[in-house]
């Protein structure tokens, strides 16, 4: 996924309201950029860090910016959590997911179970329909990338409807999606949330496949990298 304009850079001076980050860019100017991540962004909030912008491209926008990398020791991490379906897709595309092959139909965000949607479904009429949901991943704790950095009942109750989807006889996937390229494994922060951690098990013993792969992200654009093993 390559962004449609040339990034910004500046230092960040202060997260806060969850959405809103003030920066002040390589020109000197301090701006209020809209942060797209509702998390608590554990270990990322560095003042005086690096961090890259976006402009908006609707002049209607109140805030004119968007924050989408920040640079934490010596990678890069994209703390967008709009842009992961995007950049999964794109490697389904392109064949880069093995697991995810031989769908000819890939749609987004289709309505299922209990007033929820799925981020990508896959189709073929000789194959089960497979159901994809995506997180973002941002956490980093001793070389382990780590989900999730708060807790977060509507991951776990994602979780429950993946499950239900494989009692139909369907697919479904649990891809993580680790926005850095400075992880050795994967695996799940149960001390931030021991229901969600739980959650996870009850669904791979429900038949829940677990994907998990890392990034290479640059300010021109943040593509799939390498499948981590998982400690899940």
């Amino acid at each position: 996924m390559k962004f449609s304009e040339p990034l910004m850079r500046g230092k960040l001076i202060k997260r806060y309201k969850r959405f809103l980050a003030d920066i002040k860019l390589d020109d000197g100017r301090e701006i209020t950029a809209h942060c797209a991540n509702s998390g608590s962004m554990l270990g990322l909030n560095v003042p005086g860090a690096e961090v890259w912008i976006s402009p908006a491209n609707n002049p209607k926008r109140k805030l004119k910016y968007t924050w989408e990398m920040i640079k934490m020791e010596n990678s890069l991490v994209g703390i967008n959590t709009s842009l992961p379906n995007k950049i999964v897709q794109e490697a389904i595309e392109n064949g880069d997911v093995e697991k995810l092959a031989g769908y000819p139909s890939l749609r987004r965000e289709v309505k299922y179970g209990e007033n929820s949607r799925i981020d990508i479904l896959l189709e073929d009429e000789g194959l089960p329909t497979c159901y994809v949901e995506i997180k973002s991943v941002t956490m980093k704790r001793h070389d382990l990338a780590e989900f999730p950095d708060a807790v977060t009942t509507r991951g776990t109750k994602h979780l429950r409807e993946l499950v239900n989807q494989v009692k139909k006889g369907d697919r479904a996937v649990m891809f993580y999606l680790v926005q850095r390229e400075d992880c050795d494994r994967f695996t799940i922060a149960g001390d931030i949330d021991p229901g969600y951690a739980e959650a996870l098990q009850a669904a791979k013993f429900g038949g829940v496949e677990v994907l998990c792969y890392s990034c290479r992200v640059r300010p021109e654009g943040i593509s799939l990298s390498w499948k981590l093993p998982l400690d899940v």
